[in-house]
């Protein structure tokens, strides 16, 4: 079936338009957190949760969002996501006790799912071959959080942290509109509506999820996704808390963190296509752990006793300069890495995109949720800000030595891949269901 360019195209710009807001109110605890810390009295433990709680909502509803949307239409339950992510939001201005701001931020949190809804959305729109570079346009509406941490410093400090839950309230109901407006059935649901076929069965959608490979997928997004997340919505408090700056200036920092974290995601979609996921993968994991290990290494001195009772002292540490360098690269490959990861999923599963990209999207959401907890928890455990670096360095290594001896055991049982150079180049091309590979791996 031809699909219109132009249908096509909307349906892109509008997922993504839509995702990027979603993205800045699912994220929007990254900086009024803050204020709300110093308001309440919490320690770093608290505020780590604080932040984390809309995270685990986001990350939780993305297998049943996803499964919704191959069922009844990725248009209706985008709208209904984003409507009711809008009333949370507005009512957060009400909470006045940390019990009632983390209840108040589960329900904030709703507006993380819409990636699940997006991603079996924008799927179905394109061919395999071009699914990699338009989920990867999709996935850099991540960009939302960089717009919560240059714009909600300003008005926050400007109005209060309560106008920013109105105005953020605000355009997420005005985006849902014109999604509604804009936008139509995907064109498999509108085949399956012209034809009277029924939508399958909950549970039949989710057999995939028994495959061992989807968890492994699922680790990956934990780092590239959950990791960027976490990070997100901790390096605000990070640089306040390790370089003593101002909150604006913070917010800029993170932003610099945020924005190729999620705008090169396009890029990565396009090698992911040209040269294959998991090369990028490789590349992704083996950067990220250079870098984080830098990163993890605390201020130290460092005496040295030479001959005859000389000595040598010098330190490391690093600057503000370094660290948002380091950060901007981290930033950068965590982008390849989320659109390598999502390209599997249509060429392994593709009658399954909405409840395999759910549970690894849930996974991945659960990871922004877990580690701020697991940092700040850290932090007051070891009194060592880089200890949430230390984290993610164990993190990444143990995901870059799953995928190396998966890859190796596929190999050497010469298991089938799908469709060959195009989607996946690293094994030869042998025409068999991704399903069967999958099932062994």
């Amino acid at each position: 079936m031809t699909i219109a360019k132009s249908r096509q195209t909307r349906a892109l710009v509008m997922s993504t338009l839509a995702f990027t807001i979603c993205f800045a109110v699912w994220t929007i605890f990254s900086i009024i957190g803050i204020q709300i810390k110093k308001q309440l009295g919490l320690n770093d433990t608290e505020f780590g949760l604080l932040v984390g709680t809309p995270i685990l909502t986001g990350s939780l509803v993305r297998l049943v969002l996803g499964v919704w949307t191959d069922q009844i239409g990725g248009r209706i339950v985008y709208v209904a996501v984003m409507l009711a992510a809008a009333v949370a939001t507005m009512l957060l201005t009400f909470a006045t006790t940390y019990e009632m701001f983390l209840i108040a931020a589960l329900g904030v949190g709703v507006a993380g799912g819409s990636f699940a809804v997006g991603v079996a959305y924008v799927s179905k729109w394109y061919p395999a071959s071009q699914q990699g570079t338009a989920l990867g346009i999709f996935g850099a509406g991540n960009v939302g959080a960089a717009v919560t941490k240059f714009c909600a410093p300003f008005v926050m400090v400007a109005l209060g942290w309560k106008a920013v839950a109105l105005v953020w309230a605000a355009a997420i109901a005005i985006m849902a509109v014109a999604f509604w407006f804009m936008t139509e059935d995907d064109p498999s649901l509108a085949e399956r509506r012209r034809h009277g076929h029924k939508a399958v069965p909950f549970m039949k959608q989710l057999e995939p999820l028994r495959h061992l490979q989807v968890w492994r997928f699922s680790l990956y997004y934990f780092f590239v996704f959950g990791g960027f997340v976490a990070l997100a919505l901790w390096l605000p408090r990070y640089l306040t808390g390790n370089y003593g700056m101002a909150i604006t200036t913070a917010g800029m920092i993170g932003a610099a963190y945020s924005i190729p974290a999620s705008v090169f995601r396009a890029l990565g979609g396009w090698l992911s296509d040209r040269y294959g996921a998991r090369s990028i993968m490789y590349v992704t994991f083996s950067v990220s752990a250079l870098v984080l290990f830098i990163l993890s290494y605390p201020p130290t001195d460092y005496v040295v006793h030479g001959m005859n009772d000389t000595t040598f002292s010098f330190s490391m540490a690093t600057g503000p300069a370094q660290f948002t360098l380091l950060v901007f690269v981290l930033g950068f490959f965590m982008s390849l890495g989320k659109a390598a990861v999502y390209k599997h999923i249509p060429v392994y599963y593709p009658d399954h995109v909405g409840s395999v990209g759910g549970m690894v999207g849930m996974i991945g959401g659960l990871g922004g949720f877990i580690l701020p907890i697991l940092f700040g928890a850290l932090n007051d455990l070891t009194g060592i800000r880089q200890s949430c670096f230390m984290l993610m360095f164990v993190i990444v290594v143990v995901s870059l030595l799953w995928m190396h001896f998966a890859i190796r055991r596929m190999e050497k049982r010469q298991i089938p891949e799908l469709r060959g150079p195009k989607d996946l180049p690293e094994l030869a091309e042998h025409g068999t269901p991704a399903t069967h590979a999958a099932s062994q791996a």
